[in-house]
């Protein structure tokens, strides 16, 4: 078969006659396997489960540092420049899993990706845990960066693969959910533990993960593309369920691989043709945006936010009112309740904690609700947030309210990370597992990924430095660029939920409705 007659509509006939013919009643199989197979079973449950044991792992990555910065400085001596390499070695790391985390998941499959990315990342945290000097803590780094870059590919994409089309957003988006658990669960352990033991924590999501891949299916999809055609059948039924009718799911997605497979193999500079022009803009753009809109900068660097933003005049003005309400003799304990309540750690970690009741109602709602208005309302939120951060700034330097400005700072990081949460944390990653053909999905996959950590790693490089041009300046881009967020997302990010993989990429080529 030419690839003109694949690009001319053959893939999409076959869907659009089986559309048909559900549409005049001729064939009921449609619905059949919509009742059957719209329930998230026990083990697409579980499934996703072990997945995003991994995205907890990606968070606990990204909260490492903050807590174990002065532990790790203090017992080894290293330098604030030798921690700094430290902390950031990750996205190097991140980096080059990204680039090749595509193809290790053609080649290998979701499952056993997943797989190696742990024992990557497993060495990684019990080299920090012994380490006794900076070489060995920047070779740990590197290798969980590597494994959480493979992470960050493969765990929305087997997800995706496996659920229900009536269930997949939500069962995705708990990849985001499960980052901020870690992300916040690591900010508040790394209070009580040191930092070797939190490393040592830091192994237990992992070796989860790999013993339950033993357990769980590989993606159908996966093993259909690689012609093991009982296997994928029996993945998909397990998947299922044993009473479920798979017939109408499993021949879609034979077919529709069939066809695909008449292609030559993707190959990366294919992904720039025109055909694929929608779907690359699409998972490209929403990447470049989630991240330039401030995501990664705002996280590592609260800290240096709120103490900028002046918390300890907050607490003096506190103290002078409390003292004026309660007394001097309960001074000191309203001293202790402030710096508790407002000190930078605890507010840096009641800002990871502020994504995950939005991460929950995002999981919640996100098949009723849909990707397109979550993401806008996400958008927006981030925008406020913005907004309010950097016009509380703005107002310090022209020293109005610097009694009320520390308090908009920490609201307005509160806003933004909730609102992040709700959808431009998880829903990009969602939207790049779903929008690419399978014979792309690897080269597409890589590229994206890559993208989305060169992003993180500009921008928090670049964070102190617009910082120290102007704090307002900074949240003020931040603002546009959710504001074109907003736009960039009405006019041309695609609805869709409650649509097969299949029928997505259909839709996503414009060339193959003629």
């Amino acid at each position: 078969m030419e690839r003109k007659d694949i690009e001319d509509g053959d893939i999409t006939s076959s869907l659009l006659a089986k559309e048909n013919l559900d549409t005049n009643g001729v064939s009921s199989s449609r619905n059949v396997a919509a009742n059957s197979g719209g329930a998230a079973t026990a083990m697409v449950v579980f499934s996703t489960f072990i997945a995003v044991c991994g995205s907890y792992v990606f968070g606990a990555a990204i909260g490492y540092s903050s807590p174990a910065m002065s532990g790790i400085m203090e017992d080894l001596g290293i330098s604030l420049a030798q921690f700094s390499v430290f902390g950031s070695v990750m996205t190097i790391g991140a980096m080059l899993g990204a680039t090749f985390s595509g193809k290790i998941a053609d080649l290998l499959g979701c499952r056993w990706a997943m797989g190696l990315s742990e024992i990557s990342c497993v060495v990684g945290w019990l080299a920090i845990m012994f380490s006794k000097g900076a070489w060995s803590l920047d070779l740990g780094r590197l290798l969980i960066g590597c494994g959480v870059g493979v992470l960050s590919y493969v765990v929305p994409v087997y997800i995706a693969e496996i659920t229900p089309k009536r269930l997949r957003g939500g069962f995705t988006t708990a990849h985001q959910f499960m980052l901020s658990v870690g992300l916040a669960l690591t900010y508040f352990i790394g209070t009580v533990v040191n930092w070797r033991t939190l490393a040592l924590i830091g192994t237990i999501p992992s070796l989860v993960q790999l013993v339950g891949l033993f357990f769980i299916p590989e993606s159908p999809r996966w093993l259909v593309k690689f012609g093991e055609e009982k296997d994928y059948e029996a993945s998909l039924r397990h998947l299922r369920g044993e009473d479920a009718d798979i017939f109408q799911e499993a021949t879609e997605i034979r077919e529709y691989t069939e066809a695909l497979q008449q292609l030559p193999q993707g190959r990366f500079l294919d992904l720039f043709q025109r055909i694929y022009a929608h779907s690359l803009i699409v998972g490209v753009g929403i990447m470049i945006l989630q991240q330039f809109g401030g995501a990664n900068g705002i996280v590592f660097y609260a800290s240096s936010i709120f103490k900028l933003a002046g918390i300890e005049r907050f607490l003096n003005i506190s103290l002078y009112i409390g003292v004026t309400i309660l007394g001097k003799h309960n001074t000191k304990t309203l001293y202790h309740f402030f710096i508790a309540g407002f000190s930078t750690e605890v507010g840096t970690t009641a800002m990871a904690v502020a994504q995950i009741p939005t991460s929950i109602l995002s999981v919640i709602i996100m098949d009723k609700a849909g990707r397109k208005p979550l993401l806008m309302v996400s958008a927006v939120g981030t925008c406020l947030g913005c907004l309010i951060t950097g016009l509380s700034f703005l107002l310090q330097d022209y020293q109005l309210w610097k009694e009320v400005t520390p308090v908009l700072v920490f609201v307005g990081t509160l806003v933004y990370n909730g609102s992040f949460g709700l959808g431009l944390a998880g829903i990009p990653w969602l939207i790049m597992s779903e929008i690419f053909p399978i014979n792309m999905k690897g080269s597409a996959g890589s590229l994206v990924s890559l993208v989305n950590w060169f992003s993180s790693w500009i921008v928090s490089y670049i964070f102190n430095f617009l910082m120290e041009w102007s704090s307002a300046g900074t949240f003020f881009i931040f603002a546009s660029i959710s504001g074109l967020t907003v736009l960039f997302v009405a006019k041309l990010v695609p609805e869709t939920k409650g649509q097969t993989l299949e029928e997505i990429q259909t839709t996503m080529n414009p060339r193959s409705t003629r």
